[in-house]
C-alpha cells in the first residue's frame, strides 16, 4: 500500500559526488571546462571541438502542419550562441514532449509567440521544441558566479514557449530556468517534471491562490485543509499535481478514466471517479464546496456551467486566449477573450458558483524551487509512461499527439 504523497519507483538512481572543476575565460562572454582527469578532459575536449564547429544534431520543423509530416532530424542545425552574461549552454541528456510541442507544430500560438520570437532576434522556421530537460552545463556566462552554477554541474531546466526548445543536442537558457538536478532523481525522471510540474504550480498558486500571496511570490506552498478537485489525474499535470496537494496536506479528489484509477490511488489519492461513468458529477456534487476545481483533461470553461458542482475557483488550462489571436488578430481576438471570460464568470455566478479562472505554465525560478524542494524530500516523482531513444523523437511526438497519457513521454539521448 503507498501512503499518501509518498512516492515509489522500483528503479535506480545514482548520487553524483560534488567536485570542483576549474574553468579557464574562452571569451569576455563565457567561460568553459577545464579538467585534470583524462576521461573528464577527453569528453569535454570532443565538446568543445563540437562547439568549434558550431553544429549540432536535433529535431526541427519548417512549416506548420501534422507532427507524423513535419518534425524532421537534422545534423547541421547551427549551435546556440550565449546572447548574455546571464545564460549557459547545455549538453542535453533527457527531455520530454509535451503536448504544447504538438500543439505548437499544428500551429497553436503562431501569431503572439512568433511575435515574440522575433522580438528577441530569433526566426519562425526551423523551430526546435522541447521545453524541459536534464543535461550538462559546457558553458557559462561571466555574470553566473561559481557558487550558483558551474561547468560540469547535472541540472534541469526549463525553455520558455516562444524561444528555441531543448530537442537537440545542445539548448541555451537564462540562469532563472536552471537549477541544479535533485540528487535523488535520474536523468529520466529530472527531465519529466519541470514543464508540467510549473503549470501545475502555477495553476495552484499564481491563478488559484492555494498558499495565498506568499505561495505564489516564494516556494513555500501552502494549502493545508483546503479541497481541491482535479480532472484528468491520470496525464502529465494532473500525476504531478495530485502529488504536490498531498504533500501540502489537501483534501484531494480525482477523475480519471477506469483504467487509470489504480495508477492514481497509487499515488495516494483515496478518492478517484471514473469520469465515464455518469453517476460521478452527482456523487462529486454530495462532497460539498470545492476550493479549487482545476481542469487538467481539457475540459475547458464552458464545463464549469454543465456540472452542479459548487466551487470557489474553477481553473482551466484550456484556455482560449492564443487562439483566438491566431483566428482573428491580436485587437479582435482579446476582445473575444474578455467576452469568453466574462460570460463564464457571469453564468458561474448566477449558480452561486465562484470564479473561472485560465491556468498557464509560468517558467518562475520561485515555482522550480517549489519543486526540487518536494523532490528532494521524497513527495514528488513523475509518472513515466515510455522512453524512447533519441533517434526514435518522431514517435514519442507521434504518442502524444493521439493523448490519453499515463504520465509523460521522455526522449533518452544517450
Amino acid at each position: 500500500m503507498v501512503l499518501a504523497g509518498t512516492c515509489i519507483r522500483l528503479t535506480a538512481a545514482v548520487r553524483l559526488g560534488s567536485r570542483d572543476i576549474p574553468y579557464t575565460i574562452r571569451s569576455l562572454a563565457t567561460a568553459t571546462v577545464a579538467s585534470s582527469s583524462h576521461e573528464s578532459s577527453s569528453k569535454h575536449e570532443q565538446q568543445r571541438r563540437h562547439a568549434s564547429c558550431r553544429k549540432m544534431s536535433g529535431w526541427q520543423i519548417h512549416s506548420y502542419g501534422a507532427p507524423e509530416e513535419e518534425i524532421q532530424f537534422s545534423e547541421g542545425i547551427k549551435m546556440p550562441i550565449l546572447k548574455s552574461p546571464t545564460q549557459l549552454l547545455v549538453k542535453v541528456k533527457a527531455s520530454s514532449v509535451n503536448p504544447i510541442d504538438v500543439a505548437m507544430i499544428n500551429g497553436y500560438g503562431a501569431s503572439v509567440l512568433n511575435a515574440m520570437r522575433c522580438k528577441d532576434g530569433g526566426i519562425e522556421f526551423p523551430l526546435i521544441l522541447g521545453r524541459d530537460f536534464c543535461g550538462e552545463i559546457v558553458q557559462k556566462g561571466l555574470g553566473i558566479s561559481s557558487r550558483e552554477l558551474e561547468v560540469g554541474d547535472e541540472v534541469w531546466g526549463v525553455v520558455p514557449v516562444h524561444l528555441q526548445g531543448c530537442h537537440a543536442d545542445y539548448v541555451a537558457v537564462e540562469k532563472y530556468c536552471l537549477f541544479k538536478k535533485p540528487a535523488n532523481l535520474n536523468k529520466i525522471d529530472a527531465s519529466a517534471v519541470l514543464y508540467a510540474g510549473l503549470t501545475a504550480w502555477s495553476g495552484l498558486y499564481v491563478t488559484g491562490h492555494l498558499g495565498d500571496l506568499l505561495g505564489a511570490i516564494s516556494p513555500v506552498g501552502g494549502g493545508a485543509g483546503k479541497k481541491v478537485l482535479v480532472l484528468g489525474a491520470a496525464g502529465g499535470v494532473g500525476t504531478l499535481v495530485v502529488q504536490m496537494l498531498l504533500a501540502e496536506r489537501v483534501d484531494v479528489f480525482a477523475t480519471c478514466s477506469p483504467d487509470a484509477i489504480q495508477m492514481v490511488r497509487n499515488l495516494g489519492v483515496s478518492h478517484v471517479l471514473d469520469y465515464t461513468d455518469p453517476t460521478h458529477v452527482q456523487n462529486l456534487a454530495s462532497v460539498g464546496r470545492f476550493d479549487i476545481v482545476l481542469d487538467c483533461a481539457g475540459k475547458g470553461t464552458d464545463y464549469a456551467n454543465e456540472v452542479p458542482w459548487k466551487f470557489d475557483q474553477y481553473i482551466t488550462f484550456n484556455s482560449p486566449v492564443l487562439k483566438n489571436i491566431d483566428k482573428d488578430g491580436f485587437a479582435a481576438g482579446m476582445i473575444q477573450n474578455a467576452a469568453s471570460l466574462v460570460r463564464s464568470n457571469t453564468a458561474a455566478l448566477s449558480t452561486r458558483s465562484g470564479l473561472v479562472k485560465w491556468g498557464y505554465f509560468v517558467p518562475a525560478p520561485q515555482g522550480i524551487a517549489y519543486l526540487q524542494r518536494l523532490v528532494e524530500k521524497g513527495r514528488l516523482l513523475p509518472v513515466v509512461e515510455k522512453v524512447f531513444p533519441y533517434a526514435n523523437t518522431a514517435e514519442a511526438y507521434e504518442r502524444v499527439a493521439q493523448k490519453h497519457l499515463r504520465g509523460k513521454i521522455v526522449i533518452d539521448y544517450e
